[in-house]
């Protein structure tokens, strides 16, 4: 397929690496930590991120991103109703009391794990979307493959302790940057407190296991995670400005020490770096022909927005993309890839797919020949 090549020059702030000495004190009670800005993954801070821990609750990460996927693909719905089994009635730890046979939509079910952290919700969801347990940990563990994670290992979703059931600080990271693509998650993890069953006797009140959603500003997820095999875990995360940050720590003594270790990780990145975008979804790569598109011309935009994280003190050095589009035929949707766009800093490389900015119909035969006709009176076409 021919290729359309432009080469495009632009100044940014430098990318940091961190000093370690810079950020020595931050969680120093942990087993294990890390705190990176999501989406150019740049690690701010990183403390033993891929030693093999017990992750425990924060386990339900990779089974809400599962969730959000059999949303998305229409394989569950929000307001489908899921019947309990005596296999998810029966969970240990924390529940959100369901009962054998009892009835509840997909979304109060996900309110109860986002919220509540409620293993019986999640065995309620995996049943539903998998057909077993079983089957739903092996789409945790084939997800972990996609995702390219090596020192991920689930033998549940809901994370009770298990032989041979361990994750890493790096990689509950990245199981947390891909599911807050899902921005409609946010909007459950980061409620502090709600009802269930509202009108009925056996109402239930939801408070957020994560504390800091009340009491950092700006934070508005994940997930906790406890066990006495793990310790006190937290993959969190917290928006200021335009800037947001992830983070995980496992092994904390306490729930208090994680949550003000957690709270000094945030202060540290936000007070020591910015997020400057260098292209958003909104800015014009080129502008192409489209064949036999009901509208000629369309806008090339990238699909996400291309962000470079900025140490404050640092100063601005130059860098350059190249935007590779292919041939354009209608029709064409918003999302659909139409192009590369390559971008270069040193020895760095990272590519991001380029999209339409509008839907693109394909022309008639009648409107195809209009514009042949057009472009014969106005000499775009020469005999």
């Amino acid at each position: 397929m021919k290729k359309i090549l432009v080469l495009l020059l632009i100044s940014f702030m430098f990318i940091p690496n961190i000093k370690a000495e810079e950020a020595s004190t931050l969680a120093e009670n942990s087993k294990s930590a890390i705190l990176l800005e999501p989406t150019t993954g740049e690690i701010i801070y990183e403390k033993n991120i891929h030693e093999k821990l017990p992750p425990a609750s924060m386990t339900k990460l990779m089974s809400m991103l599962l969730i959000m996927e059999s949303i998305d693909k229409g394989v569950i719905k929000w307001d489908e109703m899921v019947t309990v089994s005596s296999n998810a009635s029966g969970m240990g730890g924390s529940q959100i009391l369901l009962e054998t046979g009892e009835q509840m939509t997909v979304e109060d079910l996900f309110k109860g794990v986002a919220i509540a952290s409620g293993n019986d919700a999640v065995v309620a969801l995996a049943e539903k979307i998998a057909g077993t347990e079983e089957m739903f940990v092996k789409m945790m563990n084939d997800k972990v493959k996609e995702l390219g994670l090596k020192n991920t290992n689930f033998k549940n979703p809901h994370g009770l302790d298990a032989a041979n059931h361990y994750s890493t600080a790096y990689d509950m990271a990245m199981i947390a940057k891909e599911l807050i693509k899902h921005e409609k998650v946010l909007e459950y993890t980061s409620i502090y407190e709600t009802y269930l069953r509202q009108n009925l006797p056996t109402k239930i009140w939801l408070v957020n296991t994560n504390r800091l959603v009340r009491f950092y500003s700006g934070l508005d997820g994940l997930k906790t995670g406890y066990t006495g095999e793990a310790g006190y875990c937290l993959t969190f995360t917290a928006k200021n400005g335009n800037m947001r940050l992830l983070g995980v720590v496992m092994g904390e003594p306490t729930s208090d020490t994680r949550n003000e270790e957690v709270k000094e990780m945030l202060d540290y990145g936000f007070a020591q770096y910015e997020v400057e975008t260098m292209l958003s979804t909104k800015s014009i790569l080129d502008t192409k022909e489209v064949d036999k598109g009901k509208k000629r011309y369309v806008n090339l935009v990238p699909k996400e927005d291309i962000n470079f994280l900025n140490k404050k003190t640092d100063g601005k050095r130059n860098a350059s993309y190249e935007v590779k589009i292919d041939n354009l035929k209608a029709p064409l949707k918003v999302g659909d890839k139409v192009g590369t766009l390559i971008i270069k800093e040193n020895n760095n490389t990272r590519k991001v797919d380029i999209t339409v900015s509008e839907n693109i119909e394909k022309a008639n035969i009648l409107e195809l020949f209009i514009r042949h006709l057009e472009d014969i009176i106005t000499g775009n076409i020469k005999f």
